[in-house]
């Protein structure tokens, strides 16, 4: 039974200084981001944990170039996991057992990570301290919804110009907009990703490589469906925290809100890992945002291209990332300038980059409702692609242990109450930066009680060095994030 279910997971593995902000308008594009809802019939709540948990570590060993967690490793954790769910031999596990939905609850995340500190003693849910609070009704019926469906939230259309919007993928997974590509120009939605440098979407003929089958019902490019399509004999590949993809590389024009790359460089991918290839990923491919100093195809990224065309003033690219806790939908991607209404500019911090390929930060300290924690000189890695907030598991046994109510779940985890009303701020450039007190939360052990104890969003991770983080959306929701591959900086701002 339990390679069997094994069987099922692996396959559904997806994956300072003040700055003025920008105050021109023209050569400034902004796209609404849609975020995600990505679904998986017959998966666990716990096995989803385990799926981010594991990308998120694979992701943080990926660009801090350490010794990546082999599949046998991270099978090993979802195995743990399952023989949890067999015996159910904690209480937080045993909650499960009294929610029989029709739908197991499916949520794909992003990342791939390896479990924190094991050696701690699991929270028991009767000892735990709920410290409600009205500021935080806990999780919502559209989140938990979302968690049990398949679908996307668009998001709303862009107050900036040079803008898309950025739609949600389930619960706050991830982020997309829309590109037109080809000619006739074709909707592809794509997933954009601050951790990578490659941009690529499906060609006709895409197989999956696990040999089951094409690359899903999604959007794909060929010669037939474009008049500019020009395919090369350059072949390219990449390996992400959640998956790998393969093919070759290509041209083609790309419409970007208004603005055309003529035969911009890509890649199409005619082999994809199950996470990318099945019929729930919903995205076509993925753009990668990072400095195209890593780019495997070698090629600029679409932002990059856009500035050395002179279509924008500048390769920035601006992030304000929704969340579907406030039904707001108002995630947007900017290129070429900050959307100033979206974050008070008089919290706007200016940060040098700390590397070359990555968007790397320094911080400062770390507290909770306001007492230091003792956390500083670490280097964090800001990236829209990962769901979690994975940090070294010292550091998660820190923060947690400063939220009332939190503590271990016994297998690599963290868990707290869903209506937690604690204040994370993390400090960068001398400011400190709050994460909004739902994004602390995951998603709940039992869906049936969206105020108790919730999986935390942020995980310990027990095999890089003290001093790495990587911050995916369980922080970047609460700031507005830009960065600027020309001068190799990165700016955050409270949001309005």
């Amino acid at each position: 039974m339990h390679s069997t279910l094994l069987l099922v997971v692996l396959g559904a593995l997806s994956f300072i200084v003040e700055a003025a902000p920008l105050t021109r308008r023209h050569n400034l594009i902004t796209l609404p981001l849609t975020c995600i809802h990505q679904a998986r019939d017959n998966i666990h709540p716990e096995i989803l944990l385990q799926q981010h948990m594991n990308r998120g570590h694979r992701r943080l060993a990926q660009i801090a170039r350490c010794k990546v967690p082999t599949d046998e490793e991270l099978g090993n954790k979802l195995r743990k996991r399952m023989r949890m769910i067999a015996d159910g031999p904690s209480p937080v596990a045993k909650r499960y057992n009294s929610y029989t939905p029709s739908i197991v609850p499916p949520h794909i995340s992003l990342d791939l990570h390896e479990e924190g500190d094991e050696g701690k003693e699991r929270i028991d849910e009767s000892d735990s301290n709920t410290n409600a609070s009205s500021g935080n009704p806990g999780f919502s019926e559209a989140e938990i919804k979302q968690l049990l469906e398949n679908g996307v939230t668009e998001g709303n259309t862009p107050t900036a110009n040079d803008s898309l919007a950025l739609d949600i993928l389930g619960n706050d997974v991830g982020y997309t907009a829309t590109f037109e590509i080809g000619n006739p120009p074709r909707p592809f939605r794509l997933l954009m990703d601050s951790g990578s440098a490659d941009m690529w979407i499906p060609i006709d003929g895409c197989v999956s490589e696990d040999g089951l089958g094409s690359c899903g019902n999604r959007t794909f490019i060929s010669e037939d469906k474009s008049s500019t399509f020009n395919l090369t004999n350059e072949a390219w590949n990449i390996t992400y925290g959640s998956g790998r993809v393969s093919g070759f590389k290509v041209s083609d024009d790309v419409n970007i809100a208004g603005l055309t790359l003529t035969g911009h460089r890509f890649g199409v991918a005619n082999n994809e890992s199950s996470n990318f290839s099945g019929d729930s990923a919903k995205f076509d491919g993925l753009v990668g945002l990072a400095l195209s100093s890593i780019s495997n195809q070698d090629v600029l990224t679409p932002v990059e291209a856009l500035a050395k065309e002179g279509l924008i003033d500048e390769a920035i690219t601006s992030y304000k990332i929704s969340r579907l806790f406030d039904g707001l939908n108002d995630g947007e991607i900017t290129f070429g300038g900050l959307d100033e209404s979206k974050f008070d500019t008089t919290s706007l911090v200016t940060i040098d980059n700390l590397s070359d390929g990555f968007w790397i930060a320094p911080l400062d300290a770390v507290t909770v409702d306001g007492a230091d924690l003792g956390i500083s000189s670490r280097s964090v890695i800001l990236d829209t692609g990962t769901t979690l907030l994975i940090v070294p598991v010292n550091d998660a046994n820190a923060i947690h242990k400063a939220i009332e109510g939190a503590g271990p779940d016994g297998h690599g985890g963290f868990v707290l109450p869903c209506n937690t009303n604690a204040s994370l701020a993390l400090t960068f450039g001398g400011t400190a930066f709050s994460i909004a007190s739902p994004d602390l939360a995951f998603a709940p052990i039992d869906l049936n009680d969206p105020t108790g104890l919730c999986h935390s969003g942020i995980a310990g991770n027990n095999r890089i060095a003290h001093n790495k983080w990587l911050a995916g959306d369980t922080f970047l929701k609460s700031v507005y994030f830009s960065t600027n591959v020309n001068k190799n900086q990165l700016s955050l701002a409270k949001l309005t």
